[in-house]
């Protein structure tokens, strides 16, 4: 089946966390002490003058090894290292960071260490001085806040869609959240429908991070469930449906992220191990070993142990009505006891293939009044829905998305299925681009 996709990127001229240095374009002179601090890129150092070595920190690795193998020397990479210890704490280094050497020879064509960049993400690097004052600073890349409307429909599952329909799986992530307690992931059918208008940021033209998601909305068929991020300014829930009801329901769908239902709830299920006829009154969610399991809702941590073939187990009673139980975990979460309150969304295990089990996942299970239910049809009553006082405000932003929505999706229907159209101005850049 053919996806359907576009992309609609409306680039600020915004930036994040840049270090202001002008540029340089020439070999800086010693005695010139008012360039010393001029460079090509926000480093904080003319980088012409300089042979550059790169390389990727190596397992086990620790900061005055590189420094030394480098060829600084020791008792200089330990005061360093000493030097820089309230601003940067080398002992987080990671291994598989890039970072940058620069060298400067002297009259006799020695090269000696000068300047160590650390990269520690996409965007943050240390700068690392290797001589005099021996010290650091921090430096950022500049991040562009593009202004993203995506469209993507569904014909396998969310994840394998939305990355065919070049969509960041980062943006999957805050879906399923916000989504949590009124989707269910694990079962979307062919022809649903996610619309989502958001923010994303981005570093040498890639994506590195969702910023704000705006409106989203997930269709099927002639059903649509609007998702309104609106902020009362309580700290509290900031997404609404239409109606101002609280997105945010007693349970969360799935107590765990991007697996597969391997076994369903049935009286009547051929056991995979003793091959008799069972009740396996639970959902088995298939995930790798060591993902993590949470809490579906707020409650009581009422058996942690040994469950024979269900293996390590823990069971939440939630109130009155509710109680869950999470098979077969691995390990539990840290600290974790019989009588602790955990939250929804809490890790309270991992998963594994403990007990009678062929393969890791999680068996999942819910008792209502005491009976098993099938976890995948229970109804989950709404939290605490929007002041009446907003609800006005509300209605007001939701119409406001609806209507950038519909222009944005007109402005792609305006154009051919072939057609990328890229335009910029001062200050901002649209993007469209379509495709099956």
């Amino acid at each position: 089946m053919k996806i359907g996709k576009y992309i609609i990127a409306i680039a600020t001229s915004a930036m994040l966390a840049m270090v202001s240095f002008t540029s340089c374009h020439r070999k800086a002179e010693k005695s010139d002490a008012s360039i010393q601090n001029d460079t090509i890129y926000p480093l904080g150092f003319c980088t012409d003058s300089f042979d550059i070595v790169e390389g990727t920190l190596r397992n086990g690795e620790i900061f005055t090894t590189l420094l030394t193998k480098l060829g600084m020397d020791q008792k200089d990479a330990y005061t360093l290292a000493q030097n820089v210890a309230d601003k940067f704490d080398t002992r987080k280094m990671k291994a598989g960071n890039d970072w940058t050497a620069y060298y400067e020879a002297d009259s006799t064509e020695i090269k000696s260490l000068r300047y160590l960049v650390y990269e520690e993400n996409k965007v943050d690097m240390t700068v690392f001085q290797c001589f005099d004052s021996l010290t650091c600073w921090r430096v950022s890349k500049p991040v562009d806040i593009q202004r993203v409307y995506s469209d993507v429909r569904i014909s396998s599952s969310l994840w394998n869609d939305m990355r065919k329909a070049g969509v960041s799986p980062l943006l999957i992530i805050d879906l399923s959240e916000i989504y949590a307690w009124t989707v269910d992931f694990f079962g979307l059918q062919d022809g649903d429908r996610f619309r989502v208008i958001y923010d994303r940021q981005v570093v040498d033209s890639e994506v590195v991070a969702i910023g704000n998601i705006w409106y989203a909305q997930f269709d099927r068929d002639s059903v649509s469930l609007p998702a309104i991020r609106f902020d009362q300014g309580d700290s509290g829930n900031v997404w609404w449906n239409a109606k101002g009801e609280s997105l945010k329901k007693a349970f969360l769908k799935a107590p765990l992220k991007f697996s597969r239902i391997s076994s369903g709830f049935s009286y009547h299920r051929m056991h995979p191990i003793y091959h008799t006829v069972r009740a396996h009154t639970g959902v088995d969610y298939a995930a790798p070993s060591g993902t993590p399991v949470m809490a579906l809702g707020d409650g009581t941590v009422i058996s942690k142990g040994w469950g024979g073939g269900g293996g390590n187990t823990v069971k939440i009673r939630h109130n009155s009505v509710y109680t869950t139980g999470y098979l077969h975990l691995s390990r539990y979460a840290s600290g974790l006891h019989v009588g602790q309150r955990v939250t929804q969304g809490e890790v309270i295990g991992y998963v594994g293939m403990t007990g009678s089990a062929t393969g890791p996942h999680l068996d999942f299970r819910v008792w209502k009044n005491g009976t098993p239910v099938n976890p995948l049809t229970i109804e989950s009553p709404s939290a605490e829905p929007i002041k009446k006082e907003n609800l006005p405000a509300l209605d007001s932003v939701y119409k406001a998305r609806l209507h950038e929505m519909d222009s944005l999706s007109s402005l792609h229907m305006s154009q051919s299925d072939t057609t990328f159209i890229e335009r910029h101005s001062a200050d901002s850049s649209v993007i469209v681009s379509n495709g099956n």
